[in-house]
């Protein structure tokens, strides 16, 4: 019984999270099929311009207007009545094909040292909430968990970072403004390891207008890690504004020319009708999508599965 109500509670707070982009896709969708009876030509060209429209991506709806059009030309006569169901069974198709499994759960795997999460991203996409509220799920689970600050480029990036270690209570390293990044990723991590941590989560600066910078700074944390624990960072997560549409894929795009990112979250979906954004970056980047945040609480961070996302997607609000 408390399994079936902590399921529907978080299908509830993902559909009130995707309200938004629901609203808007559902009712483009109704658009496409209004005065129609079958699925032809016409109402694949209206629904390409619905999934671009939406923040799908170009790539992305092309593959999904040929999966549909593979399927119209397999049926004899599909009726406009069934669009829904056939568009939400080829996008639910198309992610497993293309992306790895991604997390079920907040479990980490078993390591003798700490495991090291090494967050990146530009200013203003949501890195520090989304560092807050995946040590407080952490925590949740029992796991001893330590923030590193090493974005020492702007000192509202430490204090609020500070906020949010003393709202989950858990330990944070940090020095001042203008400190090499680099020593306060050393630092947090031999602190953690001497005192038995399970899950280190460290901030990096995100400044793009000079990518070689970047890439520096980011291999130069990352060398200064493998000192303490060598296979440090085990996670590499890009955090991307999901409300800023094509602006997430660009963004994607740089990160992932920069540094070898393995993971993504999702940020401000709730405020946005652009969440097909998390379509075509799944799609896309071959990156799995690890976690979307869909409010501003605490406990608004959620893993991203693929067919949950869809079904809601398409559930009628």
């Amino acid at each position: 019984m408390a399994k079936w109500l902590h399921s529907k509670n978080k299908r509830n707070k993902l559909d009130d999270g995707l309200s938004k982009t629901k609203e808007s896709f559902l009712k483009k969708i109704s658009r496409v099929v209004v005065g129609k009876s079958k699925v032809d030509d016409e109402v694949l060209d209206e629904l390409e311009e619905v999934l671009i429209s939406s923040d799908v991506g170009v790539e992305t709806t092309v593959k999904i207007i040929e999966r549909i059009e593979n399927r119209v030309k397999n049926s004899k006569y599909l009726n406009v009545s069934e669009l829904d169901t056939l568009l939400k069974e080829e996008i639910e198709a198309m992610l497993e094909e293309n992306q790895k499994q991604t997390a079920q759960d907040y479990s980490l795997p078993e390591t003798n040292d700490p495991y090291v999460i090494m967050v990146v991203g530009v200013n203003g996409v949501g890195k520090t909430t989304t560092i807050g509220k995946l040590a407080y799920k952490y925590k949740q689970q029992g796991k001893k968990v330590y923030i590193g600050a090493a974005d020492t480029f702007r000192a509202a990036a430490i204090d609020q970072l500070n906020v949010w270690a003393k709202r989950v209570d858990v330990p944070i390293i940090k020095q001042s403004m203008g400190s090499d990044p680099a020593s306060v990723a050393f630092d947090t991590l031999s602190s953690a390891k001497k005192n038995n941590a399970d899950v280190v989560i460290i901030d990096t600066a995100g400044r793009l207008h000079n990518k070689v910078n970047l890439m520096n700074e980011l291999s130069k944390i990352q060398k200064v890690m493998r000192k303490v624990i060598p296979n440090a960072p085990h996670d590499v997560m890009l955090i991307l504004d999901g409300s800023t549409g094509q602006n997430a894929f660009e963004q994607a795009k740089q990160f992932t020319n920069t540094t070898n990112v393995t993971s993504l979250a999702l940020t401000k979906l709730d405020g946005t009708a652009k969440g097909g954004v998390v379509l075509g970056i799944s799609d896309q980047f071959k990156i799995p999508v690890k976690y979307i945040g869909i409010g501003e609480g605490i406990d608004d961070l959620q893993i991203f599965n693929k067919k949950e996302f869809v079904e809601s997607l398409f559930r009628k609000i």
